[in-house]
């Protein structure tokens, strides 16, 4: 047996939109249907280097195939100051379930922005409206541009509003996709009016009211995902139909966690979790929903399932040109 090693430009050609879309949503299911084991992250505290590491195991089973893997992630804010490297950085150990052979090592920070793509898109092909075609984007980072390809790829988006504090990054993300879409820069009241909304920002200061969205809006909230981070104001989230991904980790650090635990909001103001939808538990957007809104911290069922897909490619690929991997079983 053989461990393919894969970089971040593997990880991104291996893992096509709609194969990831499918998968993360398979995820969303066997989660549901317990058929997913998936331990509580764990933490590493470095406090004297300003930083930690995070631990992410999985295992689920979708029926027509099963996986496992880990994600080991960091978190040191002083690396791009310090040491020009990225303030998170991830690898992903994908293994066969049956042997415990490691199938893969990847890229995990290409893979996560990926696979959060992925999960933004599959909450908006059942909260959105079914002709949305536009799309807001709060924050002009890495992660926006994976919520752009990937909601794409579910509904027929024409104009993007981008709406970012720093120039240079809203004009890179315009460069990346005046081919692609009618593409601008806008407030973030003219982003959260589109027909959906993903906001990828580290605030922990509400800046997303009421009064800037619109009538039908779907709601992506996927930048808070530590405590005290919170992007969308209270009555947002208070009026919404809200649905999340895990319950013990949105209280604790996704998009609700602030109002949760100060008692403005509590369970019964959640309406389901989003493996309740993709398994028809519950019903996804209604005739009579008005603003829906996703709350997504992240799940390592989405890394295993993305990981499944990238290694499927590329083995698919290695058969096809016959080019052998790095490590081999024994050496």
């Amino acid at each position: 047996m053989q461990t393919h090693l894969l970089d971040g430009d593997d990880v991104q050609q291996y893992s096509p939109m709609t194969a990831l879309v499918s998968a993360i949503e398979d995820a969303f299911a066997a989660y549901e249907t317990g058929d997913a084991q998936m331990p509580p992250k764990s933490y590493i505290d470095l406090p004297q280097y300003n930083g930690d590491f995070r631990s992410m195991p999985a295992y689920m089973d979708a029926g027509d195939w099963d996986a496992a893997g880990i994600k080991w992630v960091n978190v040191h804010p002083d690396n791009p100051s310090e040491f020009d490297l990225p303030t998170v950085m991830g690898t992903m150990i994908y293994s066969d379930p049956e042997t415990g052979f490691p199938l893969a090592i990847m890229d995990g920070t290409e893979l996560t922005m990926r696979r959060t793509g992925a999960a933004a898109a599959v909450a908006t092909d059942h909260l959105a409206v079914e002709d949305a075609s536009s799309l807001g984007i709060v924050g002009a980072g890495v992660q926006s541009y994976t919520q752009v390809e990937a909601i794409a790829a579910v509904r027929d988006i024409e104009e993007v509003v981008v709406s970012d504090l720093d120039e240079a990054r809203v004009a890179a993300f315009i460069d990346a996709f005046e081919d692609e879409f009618d593409v601008r820069e806008g407030s973030i009241a003219e982003a959260a009016s589109c027909d959906v909304l993903s906001t990828v920002t580290p605030v922990e200061s509400p800046i997303v009211s009421a009064e800037d969205l619109g009538e039908h809006t779907h709601v992506n909230a996927m930048g808070a995902d530590a405590e005290g981070k919170h992007e969308l104001a209270d009555e947002v989230l208070l009026n919404a139909k809200l649905v999340i991904d895990d319950y013990d980790q949105t209280t604790h650090s996704g998009e609700i966690n602030v109002p949760f635990h100060e008692g403005v909001l509590g369970d019964d103001d959640i309406d389901g979790q989003i493996g309740e939808i993709v398994t028809g538990k519950i019903d996804g957007r209604t005739p009579e929903d008005g603003v829906t809104v996703f709350d997504s911290t992240g799940l390592a069922i989405q890394d295993v399932a993305a990981a499944h897909v990238v290694y499927e490619a590329a083995s698919a690929e290695d058969e096809e040109t016959q080019t052998p991997s790095l490590i081999t079983a024994g050496q």
